[in-house]
This record gives structure tokens, sequence and C-alpha cells, in this order.
């Protein structure tokens, strides 16, 4: 090696047999690097770190029928996976506006979508929640929407970043925010609940079965990751078997989620104003992830119809078929309603 070559750098050494820190424990998490592991994760069934598989996209654009000129509202943006399926439909003349809460992830979605070749005349993202979609559409365009999509629930690249907050996998700060500039983290919200007040949270935001016993181990507690959150949850359910603890650990970060997030509240917003959103003859699909979001739709969609704010609801909910839920398992929670608006 001459003098002025510069060294090679030698790659991280790990203590232990594997990294433990996701950014390098997780090579899927950087595609372009790494290919092969990327396809390699995705043939086993599971969802590459860091990244987030649409689900049910066949059936939501079935659902949806974009067509050329269409306005297209993603009220839950993410990964822009479904985002990205509907925006070729659209062309010529429609546009699609994405909008998501996440300030670190939107801006990521925003350059892939740009880079497959959509721009600001087909493109638009704003970081907002759903519940703020009157105010935009009113802001960029002069017609309604005849599209409008709600994937709810947290992206894989939020839940597999132990950053956020989110993962139940590995340790992290007890956080659980969408936006980590707006209203505060879990680790502030349980110093600040007591018993009552937690174990109302924990059945409404979960159906947690063991709500009041949770509630009077947590409430108070000053829990800083995501680690001690769910190892005190087993530990206060020490004689129930491992399965039902494991149960109870995601139940208990999926209410404190929801709370931190007025995810529910949110929601309760977009569907009261859905119906005055969408054009004539305009068509919505919801995708929910658990019961008390999906009682929520049902509920908005079976109101709208009675009262002729909606010509036509889904009878029923659609689910992710077995080849996807066998390809993604994240899926299987899935269901899917839609409604159609009036025509006049």
């Amino acid at each position: 090696m001459s003098e002025d070559a510069e060294p090679r750098r030698r790659r991280p050494r790990y203590s232990g047999p594997n990294p433990r820190h996701f950014a390098h424990k997780y090579k899927e998490a950087d595609p372009s690097k790494y290919p092969e592991t990327f396809q390699k994760v995705l043939a086993s069934g599971k969802t590459p770190a860091g990244a987030h598989r649409p689900i049910m996209v066949a059936e939501i654009l079935e659902v949806l029928r974009p067509a050329p000129g269409d306005l297209a509202v993603d009220c839950t943006l993410g990964f822009g996976g479904h985002a990205l399926q509907i925006l070729p439909s659209l062309l010529p003349g429609g546009r699609l506006i994405g909008l998501d809460a996440d300030p670190f992830e939107l801006p990521r979605t925003e350059q892939r979508i740009r880079e497959a070749g959509f721009g600001e005349d087909v493109f638009l993202a704003f970081r907002c929640n759903f519940a703020g979609i009157a105010a935009v559409v009113a802001k960029t365009e002069g017609r309604a929407p005849k599209i409008i999509l709600a994937d709810l629930g947290v992206s894989s690249m939020q839940i597999d970043n132990p950053a956020r907050g989110f993962s139940l996998k590995h340790d992290g700060p007890l956080d659980m925010r969408m936006n980590p500039n707006k209203g505060l983290p879990v680790s502030e919200v349980l110093p600040r609940s007591n018993a009552d007040e937690l174990k109302a949270l924990l059945e409404e935001n979960a159906d947690e079965p063991f709500a009041e016993r949770l509630a009077n181990a947590l409430a108070g507690r000053r829990l800083k990751s995501t680690l001690e959150l769910a190892n005190a949850v087993r530990q206060c359910l020490s004689d129930r078997p491992a399965d039902a603890r494991e149960l109870s650990v995601r139940r208990v970060f999926q209410a404190l989620r929801i709370h931190v997030n007025d995810e529910f509240q949110v929601l309760d917003t977009l569907l009261k104003a859905l119906p005055g959103q969408l054009a004539p003859g305009g068509r919505a699909a919801i995708l929910t992830f658990h019961s008390g979001e999906d009682r929520r739709v049902k509920k908005a969609f079976e109101t709208g119809l009675k009262q002729g704010d909606y010509s036509e609801i889904s009878d029923g909910v659609i689910r992710a078929g077995e080849a996807e839920q066998r390809a993604n398992t994240r899926s299987k929670s899935a269901k899917l309603r839609w409604a159609v608006a009036r025509t006049s």
C-alpha cells in the first residue's frame, strides 16, 4: 500500500456472537447495501426492519377504484406503499395528497415517491394527522376527494426502531409518540396516572382482561425504557402462562400508544368529517388493526348509511387472504371496511 493511500477501514466488531445495536444488527434496514438480505427476509414471510409492507393492496384498489383525474387522499402515508400503488391509476390529471404526523418518516417517504417519478403536480405531502384533512384539502384543492384511504395503527418502521419507543424486541426510551414534539411520552404519563384512570385506559384502548390488576401495579410508576415496562407487566402477571403474559404486554403497549397519540379522538374526528369531505359517489376505505378502531369505524359507517350520508357500506369486514397472512404475519389482525358517499 502506498503512503498516500487511505487505510482500509475495518468493519465494526462486536462483543458476543451477534451485533447488539439495531442499526448494525438489521442489514435489511438498508436494502440498497444488502439487497440479498432484504429479499431473504421478505421470502421468509417477515417484514424487513425499517420497512413496511402495505396490507391488502389488491383489495383496497378494488374497493377504491382509482381512475384517471381522481383526487385521492392517503390519510396515513407511512412508507408510501399504498400511495405508490394508487398513483399510477390517477394519471393523467389526478393527484394524491399524503398526510402523516411522523416528522422522521414523512421526508423519507416523500423522497421515495419523488424518486419513483411522481412530482408535485401529482403528489403532495403534508405533516399532520388525518384530523386535519379538511384544512389541507381546502388549502390545496378546489374540489372534494373522490378517494380517501386511512391505514390506521403503527407502521413497521416505527415498531422496528427501538429509538422510537414502540419496540417490544429491543430496549428503547419509553416514548411511543408519533410526533415526539407533541404531548407527553409514556414515561411521563405513568407517574401522573392513578389506578382508576389507568384501568379505564387499558379496558377502552385494548380490551385488557387484567386491566385492574395491571393498573394497580403500574399507576404512578417511573419507568424509563420499553423493556422496563414489558418486564413490569410480566412480573405483575407472573402467575399466568407465558403466552398470556406476552399478549398482555402487547395490549398494554397498544393502550398507552393510543393514549399518548390521541388516536381514538383523531379517528372520531376523521369519521365525523368523512361524509362531508368525499365527492358525490366518492369512496372511503379504512384499515384497522384492533377492535377499538373497528368498532368506531363500523358504528360511524352504519350511522352514515342510516342518515343518508352514504349510499352503500361494506357488509362486514374484509380480511387479508391466507397467502398474504402467511407472507406477512402483520396482516392477520387487519380489517378493511369501506363506504360510498351519496351521489347527490
